[in-house]
């Protein structure tokens, strides 16, 4: 018997891949909508592929049609978004909309907007509860607009789930932080320099672990915000040691206190302070269960990474990763560690 029927928005980006079987599999009848109609090989032969651009609120209506269950968006941002989705309530049962852990500021008012500023990064408590302060709603920044997007949606009569996802990881993703340690054992380099004494920890949240909180939500509607990341937060040592374990090779962990002049050291999970989620709301609201540890899924991940960088360079292969720099300026390594013998 079906549980109803559920339209998946950005179905073909990397969560929406997953969430879309994961909802199909529990007995949904699923839209997957995304821009070029796409699907995943792993979807169930019933799931209903939907060619929409999220911009156009006629086609969001079309998608809907006489109505949807649940409605999950992968893509939602800002006000008009949220203003898009409270407009279609009387099609739709509730939604589930993926937002950010970014939106939290801590006792002095820092956030990731901070970070490059004069006020510096942000120093949260561990773990971060729901219940923290966040930035001010805005359309200035990535995060501002987060906010508001769950404000429009917490104030309004749809029965909304926000999900405040962690550092996401696995396969299909744009922008993987993995290609920092990946692309460095496949060069053969033999040390992974690491600032902050490679202690930095950046909570991850698997796109699995991420679709079961969908698939868990859009059971039991209801208007919240649940932080979304996986059942361990690893150090950045921790990661590097794990990468290298899965391709088979060994290197030499040069831990820095703080960070350098040059920026050697860094790496896209670190910061001077902890990250970590509380997922104990989550447990308690949805009987939530962690389906993947970061460990557990590694391997397929970065076998996924190897192959996209086979005959490729990285920046080709994953442009988004350019917004970290260069991150494979071996020079400047390789002189960083020459000088200090």
């Amino acid at each position: 018997m079906s549980k109803g029927t559920a339209l998946v928005m950005g179905a073909t980006g990397q969560i929406g891949r997953v969430a879309v079987r994961a909802l199909a599999e529990d007995g949904w009848e699923v839209r997957a909508a995304s821009r070029g109609g796409g699907e995943d090989p792993t979807w169930p032969d019933a799931v209903r592929r939907v060619r929409l651009d999220r911009e156009d609120d006629a086609a969001v209506a079309a998608a809907v049609g006489d109505g949807v269950d649940v409605l999950v968006d992968m893509v939602a941002y800002g006000k008009e978004h949220a203003r898009q989705l409270i407009g279609l309530g009387d099609r739709v049962g509730s939604a589930v909309v993926i937002s950010s852990g970014a939106v939290y500021e801590d006792d002095r008012g820092r956030s990731f907007d901070t970070a490059a500023g004069p006020a510096g990064p942000p120093c949260y408590p561990v773990p971060i509860s729901e219940s923290l302060a966040t930035v001010a709603p805005g359309d200035a920044t990535y995060s501002a607009r987060k906010i508001r997007l769950e404000r429009e949606l917490l104030d309004s009569e749809l029965p909304s789930t926000l999900l405040r996802a962690g550092a996401i990881h696995g396969v299909h993703c744009r922008s993987p932080r993995e290609l920092h340690f990946v692309k460095r054992a496949l060069d053969g380099r033999p040390a992974r320099i690491l600032a902050f004494d490679g202690r930095s920890r950046f909570h991850p949240a698997h796109a699995a672990n991420i679709a079961e909180l969908i698939r868990l939500a859009a059971l039991k509607p209801a208007s919240r915000v649940l932080n979304a990341a996986d059942p361990e937060a690893p150090t950045v040592t921790e990661i590097s040691t794990a990468i290298d374990e899965v391709l088979g090779v060994r290197s030499e962990i040069v831990p820095v206190e703080g960070e350098t002049e040059s920026g050697v050291g860094l790496t896209p999970w670190s910061g001077p302070h902890p990250i970590v989620y509380d997922m104990s709301a989550a447990e308690r609201e949805l009987g939530y269960r962690p389906v993947t540890g970061y460990a557990e899924s590694l391997p397929r991940t970065v076998e996924w990474i190897a192959g996209q960088l086979e005959g490729r360079d990285w920046r080709e292969a994953f442009p988004a990763m350019t917004k970290y720099g260069d991150l494979f300026d071996y020079a400047a390594e390789d002189a960083w560690l020459a000088a200090r013998g």
